[in-house]
């Protein structure tokens, strides 16, 4: 395996090193490549004004980046307006009028998410709330302990937004032999840590795993995917559909709904036509980079910063144990929006949520960033909780 170049990495942003950027949990930092395939998908339409043969071919561009990334077939992704979008689809592909109407979420959960499932309560769904534990961590046995023949789904977050806590594998491997044992579907939310490790839903015996491009896979908003286990697509035909649904997009059939017999049956009508050459651009740049480089130069530079914050006394929310923390660090403040700010005025972007401070790390960090974050934050100590 190749050394990873940080500096050649780092040169490809360029807005380094004017900014230290750790906010890549809200939006990842834009790449070159990612600025010229904006320029590309503008020139086109000003030569062309509209061609749909080159969007199409950017479109499945998208899906295969995406199954080399999550090492799947491109026929079990779809590609969506957003996570939300993914979601809302799968959501309209279950019955919730029968005994089986339970929805297990998880309160590490993104909003949206339990927002979609609690959406479901009209047509019958039961929400059922797991709660974290005193660590931050959300518990297999809490999980596990609440599944039964009633449960349709279990809602999963891989890493929490607020303070960036990971489900373990071993962990959601166990919830979906628990779920799987009683029918029921297990469904990951990898929007906080995808782009930042392998990811592998197949070994993980997720049948579901949404996310979406803006965050670290370096793409854009506007965009997301939507992975659906082989075998699990026949059974979910969502009541939600769309030209771009359909088993042949240039039937132009208004007299009938004839769904993908591929995850496409979870997309709707027209792409997200400006997103996908972005998308495709940073889900390539992360490939190029590989994602063993980047998870060590983030596991890296991470603990530098935990290192520092330690020698420092400044308290932090996330776990300490790798196999236990995604690439946010989370640092309790009794003024969010003031600290943020404060940093801001450093160059140090930064994000805050539920009282905390967020610092999201890339690959394309290094320990000055990390030094820096932490010379800020003793600076301004008397905003820390």
């Amino acid at each position: 395996m190749s050394t990873f170049d940080i500096d050649a990495f780092r040169a490809q942003f360029r807005s380094l090193p004017r900014l230290v950027y750790l906010n890549s949990g809200s939006y990842g930092l834009l790449a070159d490549s990612v600025a010229q395939a904006f320029k590309d998908y503008l020139d086109l339409r000003m030569r062309r004004g509209a061609d749909w043969g080159a969007w199409v071919g950017e479109l499945e561009a998208v899906r295969a980046g995406m199954a080399r990334l999550l090492e799947v077939e491109a026929d079990d992704v779809a590609i969506t307006a957003s996570a939300s979008a993914g979601l809302n689809a799968l959501a309209s592909a279950i019955d919730f009028g029968g005994a089986r109407n339970r929805i297990l979420v998880t309160d590490a959960d993104f909003p949206t998410g339990a927002q979609i499932w609690h959406a479901q309560e009209r047509a019958g769904a039961q929400v059922i709330h797991v709660p974290e534990n005193a660590d931050h961590m959300v518990s297999a046995d809490a999980v596990t302990a609440l599944i039964d023949e009633r449960t349709a789904l279990v809602a999963l977050s891989h890493v929490c937004y607020r303070h960036g806590a990971r489900l373990p594998d071993e962990a959601i491997r166990r919830i979906c032999d628990v779920a799987h044992a009683h029918g029921a579907l297990v469904m990951l939310d990898s929007y906080q840590v995808v782009g930042t490790r392998p990811i592998r839903p197949r070994d993980l015996n997720v049948d579901i795993l949404v996310g979406g491009m803006l965050k670290y896979l370096l793409g854009t908003g506007g965009i997301g995917f939507l992975y659906v286990r082989p075998g699990l697509i026949d059974r979910l035909v969502p009541r939600t559909s769309g030209w771009f649904a359909q088993a042949d997009i240039d039937a132009m059939n208004i007299f009938a709904n004839d769904p993908s017999r591929t995850a496409r049956r979870f997309e709707a009508g027209t792409p997200p036509v400006p997103s996908l050459a972005p998308a495709r651009a940073g889900i390539d740049l992360v490939m190029e980079t590989g994602l063993d480089a980047i998870e060590a130069q983030i596991r890296q530079v991470t603990r530098h910063a935990l290192d520092g914050l330690a020698a420092e006394g400044i308290r932090y929310d996330n776990p300490t144990d790798d196999a236990r923390r995604g690439p946010l660090i989370s640092i309790p403040t009794h003024d969010q929006h003031a600290l943020v700010a404060a940093l801001a005025g450093r160059d140090i972007v930064t994000s805050n949520r539920d009282g905390r401070l967020r610092a999201g790390f890339h690959a394309y960090n290094n320990e000055a960033d990390a030094d820096a974050f932490v010379a800020a934050l003793v600076a301004n100590r008397g905003l820390l909780a």
